[in-house]
C-alpha cells in the first residue's frame, strides 16, 4: 500500500507528488491520458503565465533553472534592490502598467530572482515536475481511468476497472471534471455560466482584420495571442453551446464575426475547444481520507490566468502537511489547516473571475461599470491594488506583521538565500542573533546575520515558505516553542 495515491498527472498532481516524494513518502500517480504530450499542452495552445508566487515555489525547491530552460526564458540576475514588476497582468481585458505599482506599499519585498512571473507552457512545467518526481521515487502510471473511489477509516482505494490502488490517502488532482470529486461524493457551491469561451488555433484569410491583444466589443470580447490565428473569444450566450464536441469552422467563424464586428474569414481550424465561466468550489477539500487540489477543488473562467497558479499554491500548501500526517509526525489538526487556509484563497479567486465577467457583459450597465473601473485601475492605487491581489499570499494564522505572509527572500551574510535553504522541504529558522534553541530536525536552524533582516531578530518559515513566527532581537522563547508545536 502506498502512502498517497494521486489521481491526475497535470502540474498540480506532479508538484504535489514531488513534495510528498521529497519527504520520503511512497507515491503513485494515476493519469487517464496515455501520453503526456498533446497540442493543448505545448506552445502556443498550452501557453500559461506563472505568477511570481508560483515561480518562487519552483525557486524554493531548486527547480527554477530547469523551468526557465524548458520555457525558453533566460535566467535573471538578482537585482541589487527591489524592482518594479515586469508585468502586472490585466483586469477584464484592461492591461495595467507595471510602472504604476507603488513599491512603498511592500516594505518586506526583498531582491529575488523569482519576484516576477514568466510565460511558459503546460508541457514545460509538466516535464520539469515529472523529472523531479521520478528522481524522488514517484511512480506514474498512464492510461489508467479511475471508475470508483472507496474508503474506510484506515485507507482509500482508487478503482480502475478490475484493478485496485489502495493508499493511506487519496488526492484528486484530476481537473475541472474531476472523477474523484464526483465519485467520492464531494459537494460544490457556486454560480452557473454566463458565457461560452472559445480557444482556437486557426488559419485566417485576413489576419490583419482583427486587432492585436484584448478587444472588448458590444457583443463580448476577443483576444489575439502569441501568433496569427491563436485566438480567444468570449460569447455571452449563457453557456449554451454544446461543449461535448469541438466547434466546427462555420460555427467558430460565425461567433468570431459577430463578437469582433468584422467579416473575418477562417480558412482552417487546426485545434479548437470551449470553456465557460462556471465558478464553483468544493464546500470541503477533504472527505475522510480523500482530498482535492487544483481544478478538482475549484473551477472558474481562465480570465486572468489564475487557475494554474491557484492549483500550484494548493499543492505547495498541502504537500508538507500531508507528508507529515502520513508519516505520523504531524501535530494535531495540521491537515485541517489545508482547508482553512486554501478554501478562502479559492473563494477570492472565484470572485475575482466573476467580477471580470460582470464588467465585460455586453449591456449598458456593465459598460458603464467597466468605464469607471478603467479610470480607477489606471491610477497608481488601482494598479497597486491589482498587483497585490494577484501576487500576495496571506493566511490568517493569528499573528501580526509578517506572520501568515509569504517570507521575504532573506539573504545571509555569506550570500545564502532563504530559497536555497528550503530545497529539502523542511522548515527554516533564521536565527539572526543565535539566541534560540534547536528543537527538531524537521526545522533547519540557521544562525548568523543577514544582509537585510528587516529589523527582525528571528523568523520561523514553514516548508511552504509562509512565515509561522517572528521574534525581535531578544526573542520570546516560549512563543517560539508554541509556534513549533503548532506547525511541526
Amino acid at each position: 500500500m502506498h502512502d498517497v495515491v494521486i489521481v491526475g498527472a497535470g502540474p498540480v498532481g506532479l508538484f504535489l507528488a514531488g513534495e510528498l516524494g521529497l519527504a520520503g513518502r511512497s507515491v503513485l500517480v494515476l493519469e487517464r491520458e496515455p501520453e503526456p504530450r498533446s497540442p493543448w499542452r505545448s506552445f502556443p495552445l498550452g501557453m500559461r503565465g506563472l505568477s511570481g508566487g508560483s515561480v518562487e515555489a519552483f525557486q524554493r525547491r531548486g527547480m527554477l533553472a530547469p523551468l526557465l530552460a524548458a520555457s525558453g526564458v533566460d535566467e535573471r540576475p538578482v537585482p541589487a534592490a527591489p524592482a518594479p514588476p515586469r508585468a502586472v497582468g490585466h483586469f477584464a481585458g484592461t492591461t495595467l502598467d507595471p510602472a504604476d505599482v507603488d513599491l512603498a506599499r511592500f516594505p518586506h519585498r526583498l531582491p529575488s530572482p523569482a519576484l516576477d512571473g514568466i510565460m511558459t507552457s503546460l508541457e514545460a512545467v509538466e516535464t520539469v515536475l515529472a523529472e523531479r518526481a521520478g528522481k524522488l521515487g514517484v511512480e506514474i502510471r498512464r492510461g489508467v481511468e479511475v471508475t470508483a473511489v472507496t474508503q474506510d477509516g484506515s485507507a482509500a482505494v482508487a478503482h480502475a476497472g478490475d484493478r485496485e490502488y489502495p493508499a493511506r490517502w487519496l488526492v484528486g488532482c484530476d481537473g475541472g471534471r474531476s472523477a474523484v470529486r464526483r465519485l467520492a461524493g464531494f459537494a460544490s457551491d457556486g454560480t452557473e455560466p454566463q458565457l461560452t469561451g472559445y480557444l482556437a488555433l486557426v488559419t485566417l484569410a485576413d489576419p490583419g482584420v482583427l486587432r492585436r491583444g484584448f478587444t472588448v466589443t458590444p457583443e463580448g470580447m476577443y483576444v489575439t495571442m502569441s501568433e496569427p490565428g491563436h485566438l480567444g473569444v468570449l460569447d455571452f450566450d449563457g453557456g449554451a453551446y454544446d461543449r461535448s464536441r469541438p466547434p466546427a469552422r462555420e460555427h467558430l467563424q460565425s461567433v468570431l464575426r459577430r463578437v469582433s464586428g468584422t467579416d473575418v474569414t477562417i480558412r482552417e481550424v487546426h485545434h479548437a475547444s470551449t470553456f465557460t465561466d462556471r465558478a464553483k468550489q468544493a464546500t470541503a477539500y477533504r472527505r475522510g481520507r480523500v482530498l482535492l487540489a487544483g481544478d478538482a477543488a475549484h473551477i472558474h473562467s481562465p480570465l486572468g490566468g489564475q487557475g494554474l497558479n491557484l492549483g500550484l499554491g494548493d499543492a505547495m500548501n498541502l504537500g508538507w502537511k500531508l507528508a507529515a500526517t502520513a508519516a505520523g509526525e504531524a501535530p494535531p489538526g495540521l491537515l485541517d489547516t489545508y482547508q482553512a487556509e486554501r478554501h478562502p484563497v479559492g473563494e477570492r479567486v472565484l470572485d475575482w473571475s466573476r467580477a471580470q465577467v460582470a464588467v465585460m457583459r455586453p449591456d449598458p450597465h456593465s459598460r458603464a461599470a467597466r468605464s469607471v473601473l478603467g479610470d480607477l485601475l489606471s491610477t497608481r492605487d488601482g494598479t497597486t491594488y491589482v498587483f497585490e491581489r494577484l501576487s500576495a499570499v496571506h493566511y490568517d494564522l493569528g499573528g501580526d506583521g509578517l506572520v501568515g505572509h509569504n517570507a521575504p527572500e532573506f539573504a545571509l551574510a555569506d550570500g545564502t538565500r532563504l530559497s536555497d535553504l528550503l530545497h529539502d522541504g523542511r522548515g527554516v529558522l533564521l536565527d539572526f542573533g543565535g539566541r534560540l534553541p534547536e528543537v527538531t530536525d524537521r526545522i533547519r536552524h540557521v544562525t548568523g546575520p543577514a544582509r537585510n533582516d528587516l529589523g527582525f531578530g528571528a523568523v520561523l518559515v514553514r516548508p511552504d515558505g509562509i512565515v509561522a513566527w517572528t521574534g525581535d532581537h531578544v526573542p520570546d522563547v516560549e512563543s517560539f516553542e508554541q509556534a513549533v508545536r503548532r506547525w511541526f
